[in-house]
């Protein structure tokens, strides 16, 4: 087995875009980390930025099963004693509506340096609109 080495000559970037209305948050962060990683192609490689660019529209219209909304919590700590900070899933999409997707793709990552540069290839809108219409995205089916 030979290592594969993908160059940048023979590599472009592609760019995806992804509507998450009505759609669950575990499986649209888990198909966006997939390709973001370039596991749908045939030169995958775990150690590399195969340089895929995603971006999620209507974030603020992902559901969660199960009663999830007000069970699910996110905790932030600022650094002082006992200033550990708790959000629910409703009250975060209520303030930070793209928030609660970001971090579910950033937790899918890897934990390194590649996982940041990765998550810089995502961008993430509450809304249906962006600016990224000059790189032409192609749609991407959850």
């Amino acid at each position: 087995m030979d290592t594969i080495f993908v160059n940048e000559a023979d590599h472009k970037q592609t760019w995806y875009i992804v509507d998450a209305a009505g759609k669950p948050l575990g499986r649209v962060a888990a198909k966006v980390a997939s390709v973001l990683r370039g596991k749908h192609t045939v030169t995958y490689a775990p150690h590399q930025n195969m340089d895929y660019h995603v971006v999620v529209v209507n974030a603020d219209k992902v559901v969660v099963s199960g009663g999830k909304e007000k069970k699910k919590m996110y905790y932030k700590h600022t650094g002082f004693v006992g200033h550990l900070k708790q959000n629910s899933f409703e009250t975060l999409l209520a303030r930070h509506p793209e928030q609660p997707l970001a971090l579910a793709i950033k937790g899918m990552l890897p934990h390194n340096r590649l996982g940041r540069v990765l998550f810089g290839n995502v961008k993430v809108y509450a809304g249906a609109s962006h600016p990224h219409v000059a790189q032409n995205p192609q749609p991407l089916e959850v």
